[in-house]
């Protein structure tokens, strides 16, 4: 696997996180990839092999681009052969208006947008392993079609969000964007398909994910206190909800290296 995460252009920063781009060889034989829940969104366009996601109804082969929606729960991908992703990593009360799409709260979004027209020259571009000219163009498509600024309000409210890592009580994130709570919360859903309580607990689960990656051997109650939550069996709780199973047990296949872990290292946020 080769990841490589670009900053965007100073006039991208209130909607897009990161640009970046992921090869992996899964083999001959199909192979499962996890994707567990982050704070973010992602515009995410595929070349190469096929890709699938997993749903209560089977195999659905994915599209591109499609864009992989705010998760509350882990989304299995199935793929093999040599595949490549580009994607573009937004907040997410700003991804729906970026694309000017009505916002939803899907794991997994197909949607019709002129974007699309995109993919056969970012698709010759990755072809002759030119990443770094795909990722250009899709920077200089979002400058010349980005029609305005984010709300402010929302800015400000999603900074006090990223400042805080998520662990941040919803009356301080409307104090921090000068709004009323119920206000807030109105704008936040209408903007982002969820609520500020929604994404600042994929937020936080985020943080104890990657410290777990990073440091397999941190301990749990120190962690919990450090990130607001009520205390270790808080954390374990939320931990499990998010990514089907516990720290624990996570921490201890981080500490072995095991595939099925490793598998969703191109997400993780330094």
């Amino acid at each position: 696997m080769r990841h490589y995460e670009y900053k965007p252009p100073e006039e991208l920063r209130d909607s897009i996180q990161e640009f970046w781009y992921t090869i992996i060889d899964f083999g001959e034989q199909p192979s499962d990839f996890e994707v567990l829940p982050d704070g973010y969104a992602e515009i995410v366009f595929l070349f190469g092999s096929a890709c699938s996601v997993s749903t209560p109804e089977g195999l659905q082969p994915l599209p591109s681009p499609f864009l992989m929606g705010l998760l509350g729960q882990p989304v299995i991908l199935k793929a093999q052969g040599r595949l490549q992703v580009l994607g573009v990593r937004c907040f997410p009360w700003t991804v729906f208006d970026l694309l000017g799409l009505p916002a939803g709260n899907e794991s997994v979004r197909v949607f019709t947008h002129p974007i699309a027209q995109l993919q056969p020259v970012l698709a010759a571009l990755m072809a002759a392993d030119r990443a770094d000219d795909a990722l250009a163009l899709l920077k200089q498509y979002f400058l010349e079609h980005k029609k305005h600024k984010a709300d402010p309000m929302l800015h400000k409210a999603g900074a006090a969000l990223n400042n805080a890592n998520g662990t941040i009580p919803v009356s301080e994130v409307a104090e921090a964007a000068h709004a009323t709570v119920r206000t807030l919360e109105r704008k936040f859903k209408q903007a982002a398909g969820h609520t500020v309580k929604d994404v600042s607990g994929v937020m936080r689960f985020e943080q104890v994910r990657n410290r777990l990656w990073l440091t397999p051997a941190v301990n749990l109650a120190t962690l919990a206190a450090e990130l607001g939550y009520t205390d270790q069996a808080h954390l374990s709780r939320e931990f499990k909800r998010y990514s089907g199973t516990t720290p624990a047990a996570f921490a201890r296949k981080a500490k072995s290296g095991n595939s099925a872990v490793a598998n969703f290292v191109a997400f993780v946020q330094d």
